[in-house]
């Protein structure tokens, strides 16, 4: 297939507000693409590239000077090519070699083209074919049901994997997408709710938990082989030699658990986030150790447990991992899921998570099943630019402009600004806001440095209000910074519809 089909059926989703239409348009290009093809195009159709990091940033790609052709010929299969020689170029005088390939490559692209890969390669393709359109897409173009499509893109964790499966498979090649011991799902996310009975209200009788101010990990266990994933599922095993120890001797040959991880000071009290991921993103251990608390199971010695209610999950994770649990009461009292949440704050963590004991593992999924309840409402957003300080912070980047996610598309794809704060920020942050944005820069105004969308920053807020002035129609109240995320990415930020349901909360 040629790209320029890709390009064509990108710019239809852009022009319409329809999901209908958006699934449609992608539908129709999926059923034109060969066999080999499908993985790339899927990589290039969310801006995620199989190959992972190309190793080039904006700003290389925007010093690319040169004649495109006038006609289209690359197809999507030279583009994965081009695509694999720029992620395996590497070592002494691989900056000039990248130079002179992404210039070739460029020069076979027609300029519409090239402002696609461009959008692909910097992660700011906007248009609006996000990644549930195109699961119902793919369902669409195989003719499979959308529920099979979704549950095994959540257990494979690869949605062109998936679109691989049911593009040239069968009906039952999918259906029996499942669970394998090493190879890492999309972890079931929460909801929030402003407190304990709020929460109860939603789930009923539930496990309420401490809510830990750690690292997300999963972790997979065939034997001896012991694999640790972020919630990015990124493979961080070598990083984790505690962790790894700690789940090779559980009571379990084949295991797949789900947890935080956090750092404790000589008190056993939690060390600051900050420490924690400093620790957890070290490629030399360093002499802070993390502890892992386990909150749920998903797997045990041949038996999938994903689809078991929580409290049988509950029951086999206390048998195979009682010592490392999250500490946990199962109430449908709202006094004592308060209490909880006071002690969860007293010990020095975040707050609770209250889940319903009835329902399934939602791989991949917010639902209202998990409902995390903090002292104040926080939102992971990201950053869409930086504005320069003044006063003591003059010669520093301070005030940040903060975008959700939109969901649907509703507002167009990609991040919706919804406020601005220098709030919260302490002189290490602003040294380091300084140091890292320009890295990253799009452009400039004169008020602000536009920098590329993939910095992840968790932000207060005492709720929202509605707003003219910005494009979602709602601004953030009393937003202050409480760190930075670098464990997750821009597709993990919170959504400009959850922020406009406070409106209604």
């Amino acid at each position: 297939m040629l790209l320029a089909e890709l390009v064509d059926a990108v710019s239809a989703v852009a022009a319409t507000s329809s999901r209908l239409a958006k699934t449609a348009a992608l539908a129709d290009v999926l059923r034109r693409l060969s066999p080999e093809e499908i993985a790339p195009a899927i990589g290039l159709l969310t801006a995620q590239p199989r190959q992972g990091r190309i190793g080039v940033g904006w700003r290389t790609v925007a010093a690319t000077a040169v004649t495109h052709r006038a006609a289209p010929e690359l197809t999507v299969g030279a583009v994965d090519a081009a695509l694999d020689g720029l992620a395996a170029t590497a070592g002494a005088g691989s900056a000039a070699a990248r130079r002179a390939d992404l210039d070739a490559f460029a020069a076979r692209a027609t300029a519409g083209e090239w402002d696609f890969l461009t959008r692909v390669l910097t992660g700011e393709l906007r248009s609006g074919a996000l990644e549930g359109v195109l699961l119902d897409a793919v369902a669409k173009a195989s003719d499979r049901p959308a529920a099979a499509v979704r549950r095994a893109a959540m257990l494979t964790g690869d949605l062109g994997e998936t679109a691989v499966i049911a593009l040239t498979g069968t009906a039952a090649d999918l259906d029996a997408v499942g669970l394998v011991v090493g190879r890492a799902v999309a972890p079931m996310l929460a909801s929030t709710a402003a407190t304990p009975a709020a929460a109860l209200a939603i789930t009923g009788k539930a496990s309420v938990e401490y809510k830990l101010d750690g690292a997300r990990i999963q972790v997979h266990r065939a034997g001896d082989d012991v694999r640790v994933f972020t919630r990015n599922l990124a493979d961080v095993t070598h990083r984790l030699p505690e962790i790894v120890e700690v789940v090779r001797a559980l009571p379990a040959a084949s295991v797949i658990l789900d947890g935080e991880t956090l750092s404790l000071d000589e008190a056993g009290a939690p060390r600051p986030f900050q420490d924690t991921m400093a620790r957890f993103g070290a490629e030399v251990a360093r002499d802070i150790a993390l502890r892992p608390w386990f909150f749920d199971i998903l797997h045990v010695d041949g038996r999938d447990l994903i689809d078991e209610p929580l409290s049988v999950r509950r029951d086999v994770l206390e048998r195979v991992a009682g010592p490392w649990r999250v500490p946990a009461t199962v109430t449908d009292d709202d006094a004592v899921a308060d209490a909880f949440s006071r002690a969860a704050l007293a010990d020095g963590h975040e707050g609770i998570v209250v889940k319903g004991l009835d329902e399934p593992y939602a791989a991949g999924r917010r639902g209202k099943s998990w409902v995390k309840v903090k002292p104040v409402l926080t939102f992971d957003l990201v950053v869409l630019a930086v504005e320069p300080g003044s006063g003591r912070r003059t010669g520093l980047l301070s005030n940040l402009h903060l975008g959700a996610r939109d969901a649907t598309g509703e507002f167009g794809g990609g991040f919706v600004m919804v406020g601005k704060t220098f709030k919260g920020l302490t002189d290490a942050l602003l040294q380091w806001q300084t140091s890292h944005f320009p890295t990253i820069e799009t452009g400039r105004t004169a008020y602000a440095l536009h920098v590329e969308p993939v910095t992840v920053v968790e932000i207060a807020i005492d709720g929202v209000q509605r707003s003219s002035r910005y494009p979602g129609g709602i601004a953030l109240r009393f937003a202050r910074v409480k760190a930075y995320r670098p464990d997750k990415g821009p597709h993990e930020a919170d959504t400009i519809q959850a922020l406009r349901a406070l409106l209604r909360g």
